[in-house]
């Protein structure tokens, strides 16, 4: 159970999550943008012995079903990236919120997840993943570049430091574009929930650094930090202004929370906006009958393979729409 989640941090009424994530490339094998499935093999039998991290489990991808597969993309312990690899595998702990993806686009990325707003806190839970295996492996390194990475834009300190904002306010009062123009003008990126080419469902952004090369981690670090605390500072101020509006968006909250613990078949996509709006009106005290880890545990249960997995059967779209319903009320009711 993915326990980190359902919990709340730093500024947690706008900030969802922080993700800390390294690339690197392993000296004396082939990058994957040219490796052959023998040489994936090769970088893979590295880890399977499980003596580089001995505290995280190794698992083959090809081992897990697809349900199960996709359901570790839904709760961004993976990429989508990766299931498309030829083989690939995992470095995981319990809670899900360190994982090392082997043979994605690079040979490693380290990756760490905290709730709320937990830059330096989760940096150093990566760090501290980095430092292990570089104990054991020799890292492909360049004096003048860095770290060497398949793509271009990951070489130098590897770095991608990220963090998952909710905000409902800014689109509903129509800020939201001129607020993401402002952040891609000062060199960040702005992605929909699962990353790059993705939607922004549920009102989910994820803000990110774009570059990793002729700056350290710690100056990514606070580059992310001062632009998402701008961002948390618009996206309040545009929910004192719904306030203001009295009854009528407080009513507005109020029946997408009706509809969301009392609707008997729900898609989705409709279950995403429902809880955006829901999530808002608990942060900001108009509805009192749920708590905010409720929500968090209702955003992750109800996305699709997830569900499916926690009902241990593959299920048809008219299915699916009425099981997370009753999953719903379910946690709710609890």
């Amino acid at each position: 159970m993915m326990s980190w989640y359902f919990e709340n941090g730093p500024e947690s009424d706008v900030v969802v999550s922080t993700r800390i994530r390294f690339a690197r490339n392993i000296s004396g094998h082939k990058f994957n943008s040219v490796a052959t499935k023998e040489d994936e093999e090769k970088v893979l039998d590295i880890f399977k012995n499980n003596n580089v991290v001995p505290e995280l489990k190794f698992i083959r991808l090809s081992d897990l079903d697809e349900l199960m597969q996709n359901s570790l993309v839904e709760k961004h312990v993976i990429s989508r990236d990766i299931l498309n690899a030829g083989s690939a595998g995992v470095l995981l702990n319990a809670d899900e919120n360190i994982c090392v993806m082997i043979n994605e686009e690079d040979h490693v990325r380290i990756q760490a997840m905290s709730p709320g707003l937990e830059l330096e806190k989760t940096l150093k839970m990566a760090e501290d993943i980095d430092n292990k295996i570089a104990e054991k492996v020799e890292y492909a390194y360049s004096d003048l570049y860095g770290y060497l990475t398949t793509c271009p834009t990951n070489v130098g300190t590897g770095l991608r430091a990220s963090v998952m904002l909710h905000l409902p306010a800014l689109r509903i009062t129509g800020r939201i574009g001129r607020v993401l123009d402002v952040v891609n003008k000062v060199n960040l990126d702005v992605r929909g929930v699962y990353g790059e080419g993705t939607e922004a469902i549920g009102d989910m952004y994820q803000v990110s650094n774009k570059v990793s090369l002729g700056v350290t981690n710690q100056e990514i670090i606070s580059s992310v930090k001062s632009i998402a605390r701008k961002i948390i500072e618009q996206e309040r101020n545009a929910r004192e202004y719904l306030m203001t509006r009295g009854i009528d968006f407080e009513d507005r909250v109020c029946r997408d929370y009706g509809i969301l613990t009392y609707a008997r078949k729900l898609s989705y996509d409709e279950c995403a906006k429902l809880v955006s709006m829901v999530k808002l009106g608990v942060d900001l005290g108009i509805i009192k009958e749920i708590d905010s880890k409720k929500i968090n545990e209702i955003s992750i249960a109800t996305k699709p393979a997830t569900l499916q997995k926690c009902c241990k059967e593959i299920l048809g779209p008219k299915e699916r729409d009425e099981k997370r319903a009753e999953i719903i009320k379910m946690i709710v009711n609890k």
